[in-house]
This record gives structure tokens, C-alpha cells and sequence, in this order.
């Protein structure tokens, strides 16, 4: 995962169980900084950790006035959002890259 001063966190590589730990608290410092893009373009692999790292950093940024974006989800998310019924909740963050 990195950050840039243009507010976009670029994840890369697998979004699972096994990382989602690792970049839960860069993901809220990041989300409460500014407005921030979650772009997932070069991740590989994403399970239900990832729409949960996404819901905790959608948290942090509207608790501190901020807004969040997520470009490139990948479909499996949309899938796994749709299953659990927050679509309505991710559909109006996503954006085209």
C-alpha cells in the first residue's frame, strides 16, 4: 500500500484476512488526513476483509468531515457487497479509474 499528497492510497497485491491488519491503521490516518480515493487497480486478490478495511476507513473519514472514493473495485467486492446487502452503501463511493 502506498499514499500520495493527491489523497489517493493505492493498494496492491492481495486484500485479505492475512493483510488486512497490517493496513488498517495507515487506511484511517489516511481517511481522517483528507479526503482520500482507495484505488484496489493492482490488487490481487480482495476477500470480505477488504469491504471490511473500506467500511471502517468510510467511518473514519466521515467521523473527522471527510470523504472517501474507491476507484477499481474489483467485481468479487461488488459481489460479496451485494450478498451483504451494502451495495447501497459502496455504490455512490465508486468511481471509474
Amino acid at each position: 500500500m502506498s499514499s500520495d499528497d493527491s489523497g489517493v492510497l493505492r493498494l496492491s497485491g492481495p486484500v485479505t484476512m492475512q493483510t488486512a491488519p497490517a493496513l488498517l491503521e495507515q487506511g484511517r490516518a489516511s481517511a481522517a488526513a483528507g479526503d482520500l480515493t482507495v484505488d484496489f487497480s493492482s490488487v490481487t486478490t480482495a476477500d470480505s476483509a477488504a469491504l471490511a478495511l473500506l467500511l471502517d476507513w468510510l467511518r473514519a473519514a466521515r467521523t473527522n468531515g471527510r470523504q472517501i472514493r474507491v476507484c477499481a473495485l474489483p467485481p468479487s467486492l461488488s459481489s460479496l457487497a451485494q450478498l451483504y446487502g451494502i451495495e447501497d452503501i459502496l455504490s455512490p463511493l465508486t468511481q471509474t479509474p
